[in-house]
């Protein structure tokens, strides 16, 4: 049983989180959670806190399962773009340079690996 959980209109913009998300894409929940913890990339904070509801929100849909037990994975998380802010900045000559300050939209879904019996 998968678990999911959204981030809205976080003000980095979708490339910048997009490069984390790639990091973690069909890792263990467990590695996942020590990449983000210890990134560099201030964009890893909120991707970390966001993991950590996801997998909050599989144990909810999933009472009585223990999470080292279930194998959990980070099967998919994807970025989109989100609302974009538009500012001016002086520029010279009585000029005005457009500044856009994107946002993004983070999803991820979290799932248990199957483990084939033998």
């Amino acid at each position: 049983m998968e678990a999911v959980a959204k981030l809205r209109n976080n003000p980095t913009s979708p490339r910048k989180m997009r490069l984390l998300a790639d990091l973690i894409r069909g890792l263990d929940v467990e590695k996942a959670l020590n990449i983000l913890k210890f990134h560099a990339k201030h964009s890893s904070v909120p991707l970390e806190k966001l993991l950590v509801s996801a997998i909050a929100n599989w144990k909810l849909k999933n009472e009585g399962t223990r999470v080292e037990d279930a194998n959990l994975t980070v099967k998919t998380v994807f970025v989109d773009g989100g609302r974009t802010l538009k500012r001016m900045r002086p520029a010279p000559q009585g000029r005005g340079y457009r500044i856009r300050k994107r946002s993004n939209h983070v999803t991820i879904v979290v799932d248990s690996k199957v483990v084939a019996a033998k």
